[in-house]
């Protein structure tokens, strides 16, 4: 007989998948935030800076007040603790080293212009010869960032008008030619996958198409907890045909096994022994883009959730605000709120607090106010600053006051 799960066994087990249901103890140190990046596999990067760089949040969210240069010497630090890597997992992501040689296929698919943007593949095929000089100046220079190679004379334009050279570097990086060995800000640096990525995983055999493809399914599903083909294809964005062949085979395999879920359209699937936490105490403030949230149709149906990000929507079209974190709640999604840092006047502000239907209720207005006052403290900013007047907003007021004064 196939398994059936309800609702809320669906979403207790997709969120001790994400890490939610471990209570956090003690200092915060890099065994425990490597281990938490682990178990997500793949942590999603974005340049927005409303808050603090999104990359920085999960870790947050899930284990409290962390020190990001933690998160810096996982990602771009010295040898010793370097345990992440920079590609297209999720969109650009961090992701754990041992899954660098599963994204070989995709490098070598990029270098065939496969599953990249049809410019850079264009690009790669007709200009060759800025690739390779390109090459040879990492070769030579070491770390290099995409203005140290600019050739171009007139101001560059908005967005995507990248150079040729930041053409180059961004196809060479696809097609695993060279990879990130750091940032300057947010500009990544570029070097030799050689003298950034350890021997141990660079040096691993290729791997088969379809046996990296499998292993990344089995990731996806342990991260996941409860998921569809659509959700385990998108958390490492395979493509639907390598997907859904790959998933027969770890099924028929009995690697995976198909599930019910109440009110769910599609069959789920699961990994393993299903270790259903009777609840989870968890509240947390979510980015955007939280592997938790990231693919909207999901998290429509685990939590009833509708969720759009509104950065590029014209102010006066916007519904809820310009950055808005959905707040993790007695295994709900209970509220959105609108935050800023706003770094000169050193204040978190909340410019709008609205919540879902069923309410947050008194336990709910402290959890978020112990959330906020935390978030603060995390990013150095003295206060938290209510900026709206929106319903909720006094009582939320009343409860930072009750949260600060003990």
């Amino acid at each position: 007989m196939t398994p059936s799960l309800s609702q809320a066994e669906a979403r207790r087990l997709a969120l001790s998948a994400q890490g939610f249901a471990r209570i956090p103890r003690g200092i915060v140190r890099h065994r425990q935030l490597r281990a938490q990046l682990d178990a997500l596999g793949v942590v999603q990067i974005d340049s927005v800076n409303a808050l603090v760089r999104s990359h920085y949040l999960p870790g947050f969210s899930r284990l409290g007040h962390y020190d990001r240069d933690l998160l810096d010497d996982l990602a771009w630090g010295k040898a010793r603790h370097r345990a992440l890597f920079e590609y297209w997992g999720h969109e650009a992501s961090l992701l754990p080293l041992d899954l660098y040689p599963l994204m070989r296929w995709r490098m070598a698919r990029a270098a065939n212009g496969q599953g990249i943007y049809q410019q850079l593949a264009r690009f790669g095929f007709e200009q060759q010869g800025v690739i390779q000089r390109v090459l040879q100046a990492v070769r030579e220079q070491g770390a290099l960032g995409a203005g140290a190679l600019s050739t171009r004379a007139e101001r560059a334009g908005p967005w995507w008008d990248w150079s040729a050279e930041k053409h180059a570097l961004e196809w060479l990086f696809a097609a695993g030619e060279v990879t990130v060995a750091g940032r300057r800000g947010f500009e990544r640096l570029y070097d030799l996958p050689e003298r950034v990525i350890p021997s141990e995983w660079l040096n691993q055999p290729e791997l088969p198409e379809a046996e990296a493809q499998r292993r990344l399914l089995l990731r996806s599903a342990a991260a996941l907890g409860v998921a569809t083909e659509r959700d385990l294809r998108d958390y490492y964005r395979l493509e639907t045909a390598d997907c859904q062949a790959r998933l027969a085979e770890l099924v028929e395999a009995g690697e995976l096994q198909q599930v019910e879920v109440q009110g769910w359209r599609q069959p789920g699937y699961c990994s393993g022994e299903l270790k259903i936490p009777r609840k989870v105490k968890a509240s947390a403030l979510l980015s955007p883009f939280d592997s938790l949230i990231w693919e909207r149709a999901r998290t429509e149906r685990l939590f009833d959730f509708h969720y759009r990000l509104e950065i590029y929507t014209p102010q006066h079209k916007r519904q809820f605000g310009y950055y808005v974190l959905p707040f993790l709640h007695d295994e709900r999604l209970a509220a959105r709120v609108d935050l800023r840092a706003e770094r000169a006047q050193d204040r978190l502000a909340v410019h709008a607090l609205h919540e879902e239907e069923q309410g947050l209720g008194e336990g709910g207005l402290l959890a978020l106010a112990e959330n906020l006052r935390k978030l603060a403290d995390w990013l150095g900013l003295a206060e938290v600053a209510i900026t709206c007047r929106r319903p909720g907003t006094v009582r939320l007021h009343a409860a930072l006051e009750c949260v600060t004064n003990g």
